[in-house]
C-alpha cells in the first residue's frame, strides 16, 4: 500500500513539475489581452486526471502554479496564478471525472468538451466579479485601467462585459481545444508508463 502511494504521489510530482515546465513557454497571441497568454501546462493535468483520478489533475494544477510563482516569479501577485489553478481545475476535474466512468476514447472527448463548458462559463463568472476587481484593486488601479489595457489588443473591448465575451471566452474555448487536441494525441503512447505497475500486477495474475 505504501508502495501505491509513493508510486501515485511521484508520478503527480513528475506531471506537476512537467506542467510547470509547459507553462513557462507561454505565448502571446496578438488578438487577445496581455494577460492572457498561451501555453500547454493543462495537458499534463489531463493526463493525470484520466490515467489516476480527477483529483491527481488537480494536485497536478496546484503544484505547477505554485512553482510557477515561486521559482518564476508572480508578475500579478498571485492572481495570474490563482486564476490558472482555478479555471484549470475545472477543466481536468470535471474532464476525469467523466472519464473514470466512461473509459474510452469518446469519453475521454465528451469529459474534454464537458470541461471546457463549464471552465468557460466558470472562467467568465470568477473574472467578471472576482479576479479582475481583486487584480485592479491589487495594482491601485480601476477595472477601466484593465479594460483600456485590454482594448490595445482589440479596439471593440471597451467595457468588462466586452472583455468577458472577447476576450475571456474565446480565448479560454481556443486555449482548450488545443490542450484537449494535444492530449487526445499523447495520452495512449504516456498512459502504459503511468499504468505500469498495474500491467505488471494483470500479468502476474495471469501467470
Amino acid at each position: 500500500m505504501k508502495d501505491q502511494k509513493l508510486n501515485r504521489l511521484i508520478k503527480i510530482s513528475f506531471l506537476g513539475a512537467m506542467a510547470f515546465i509547459l507553462m513557462l513557454l507561454e505565448v502571446q497571441l496578438p488578438i487577445f489581452p496581455g494577460f492572457l497568454k498561451l501555453e500547454l501546462s493543462d495537458v499534463p493535468a489531463l493526463v493525470g486526471a484520466f490515467a489516476l483520478g480527477p483529483v491527481a489533475g488537480v494536485i497536478v494544477e496546484l503544484l505547477k502554479n505554485i512553482l510557477f510563482g515561486v521559482i518564476k516569479g508572480s508578475t500579478s501577485m498571485w492572481v495570474g496564478e490563482l486564476a490558472n489553478f482555478l479555471v484549470g481545475s475545472i477543466l481536468v476535474f470535471i474532464a476525469g471525472t467523466f472519464y473514470k466512468k466512461h473509459k474510452n476514447r469518446k469519453g475521454a472527448i465528451i469529459g474534454i468538451v464537458f470541461g471546457t463548458i463549464f471552465m468557460v462559463a466558470m472562467a467568465s463568472i470568477l473574472n467578471y466579479f472576482i479576479l479582475i476587481p481583486f487584480y485592479a484593486k491589487l495594482l491601485g488601479k480601476s477595472v477601466e485601467d484593465i479594460i483600456n489595457w485590454s482594448a490595445a489588443a482589440n479596439h471593440y473591448i471597451v467595457d468588462l462585459k466586452a472583455l468577458i465575451l472577447l476576450g475571456i471566452i474565446p480565448f479560454n474555448i481556443f486555449k482548450a481545444t488545443v490542450e484537449g487536441f494535444v492530449t487526445m494525441l499523447l495520452y495512449k503512447k504516456i498512459s502504459p508508463i503511468l499504468h505500469k505497475e498495474i500491467v505488471r500486477k494483470k500479468q502476474v495474475e495471469k501467470c
